[in-house]
């Protein structure tokens, strides 16, 4: 790999989203650092002295869409990039048909006659092993992670057949992988605070006459508006925005033992309601994973029932209590033991489902819980939690309102948060108190 001089670049950090040019340049720069910075010590950690890494157009490896020039949208034809551990760093190559930004061409199409495209491609790839002769090569496969299982049985057979007596030495990537996805630059960290505010402004203004007429707007069409509402910035939803509505009278509903909001999706927004939304946006590369509450003032109001700001707080210090067990080094499993038992001593009834976020927006690396998973997630929750990682603090808690005839009330909350060697550090900043909407 050549590296080449950065020219100035924008701060993404101040305007996101950027135009798509300057975007590209972010991107590649980040690239670059990352596979100078970042890849040998993942590889060193893993044992890992070769990473192979291989997608064909339109079954990209989810790995390979991360390696790739911002200009790439996707895989060119078959895409094989080789990643060599030495003591000079990380030799980044690619056997690929057409140029891929700055890895070093192992391959030249037309180089050997009489063979055919794939033949030749599979016997520059030998070649390059040969001269590498490493001691393990790392591939994308995993029974945990669907992010490190990206090599296709097509892909796996055709490599290990030009390997030869080199496929003794195949390994599972899984390490590299996971720790590619998940560990950010602090550039990204900073560019992730910015993604952070753009979707709390954008939920501020959903949660307001501009965009709800009480009596009138439904909680479907709020959530439309979110997703057209990114559009229209230039910048793209990594899943439907929903919007979900919980009012006195209609308590908590069991669905397969979790107590849900029983109102209707489509219903019509009412003064009185507690509005719940969950979205999240994608630029740079990057993901964001929210949840923020509103209450709708009924006439006459100028707060929130005491209950529901009550709720909230108790919300919010069950994030403490999640952040105070987010610690490196402890597996995912553990985390959300030591939450859960830090809750139940206060007192709070609610369940952790946190998850790292960053390239995806259901991010590689450990879980710490899943909503019908609260005893720990098999295989994923006994990865290890590590700093340079930035996670969605997601959670609920379930408290009496006295307010709604001690009605149970579901606060659901999530918020980017950043960990790094100096802690957790919250991405713009976590909702403590209730959005209010008015009525008229």
């Amino acid at each position: 790999m050549t590296v080449t001089a950065d020219r100035t670049v924008p701060d993404p950090t101040r305007t996101v989203p950027l135009p798509l040019r300057e975007q590209a340049d972010v991107r590649d720069r980040w690239l670059t650092q990352r596979l100078l910075d970042v890849l040998p010590g993942l590889m060193d950690r893993a044992g890992i002295d070769l990473w192979v890494v291989v997608g064909r157009e339109y079954n990209e490896d989810p790995v390979l869409q991360t390696l790739l020039p911002a200009t790439w949208l996707s895989a060119r034809r078959r895409t094989i990039l080789l990643f060599h551990r030495s003591d000079d760093g990380v030799t980044a190559a690619a056997v690929s048909r057409y140029p891929v930004g700055q890895f070093m061409p192992a391959w030249e199409a037309d180089e050997q006659p009489g063979r055919t495209n794939e033949e030749s491609q599979w016997a520059a790839v030998r070649r390059f092993v040969d001269q590498a002769a490493p001691r393990t090569i790392g591939i994308d496969v995993s029974a945990t992670f669907a992010h490190a299982d990206g090599l296709s049985h097509t892909e796996h057979d055709l490599l290990v057949a030009a390997l030869g007596p080199h496929a003794e030495k195949l390994v599972s990537a899984e390490a590299v992988a996971i720790g590619w996805l998940e560990t950010r630059l602090p550039e990204e960290i900073a560019a992730m605070h910015a993604m952070n505010r753009l979707v709390h402004q954008v939920i501020d203004e959903a949660y307001s006459p501009a965009v709800i007429t009480v009596g009138q707007t439904t909680a479907a069409d709020v959530a439309w508006w979110i997703r057209q509402r990114f559009a229209d910035l230039g910048v793209d939803g990594w899943f439907q925005p929903t919007v979900g509505l919980q009012r006195a009278g209609s308590p908590l509903a069991e669905v397969r033992g979790t107590a849900v909001p029983s109102v209707p999706w489509d219903a019509v927004i009412e003064p009185g309601d507690l509005v719940h939304c969950d979205v999240g946006l994608s630029t740079l590369g990057l993901t964001t994973d929210t949840q923020r509450n509103g209450y709708v003032l009924r006439p006459g109001e100028t707060a929130p029932p005491a209950g529901l700001v009550a709720a909230l707080a108790v919300g919010n210090r069950m994030q403490d209590v999640t952040t105070a067990a987010l610690q490196p080094g402890r597996t995912g499993d553990q985390v959300l033991a030591a939450a859960r038992t830090a809750a139940a001593a206060e007192g709070i009834d609610g369940d952790v489902y946190s998850h790292p976020v960053g390239v995806h927006g259901h991010g590689a690396g450990p879980a710490i819980g899943m909503w019908d998973q609260q005893d720990g997630v098999p295989g994923a929750g006994s990865a290890e939690v590590r700093t340079d990682t930035v996670w969605a603090l997601e959670l609920c808690v379930r408290v009496p309102v006295p307010e709604w005839g001690g009605q149970l009330v579901r606060m659901a909350l999530e918020q980017g948060i950043a960990l790094t060697d100096r802690g957790v550090e919250y991405l713009d900043a976590r909702q403590t108190e209730l959005i209010l909407i008015p009525s008229s």
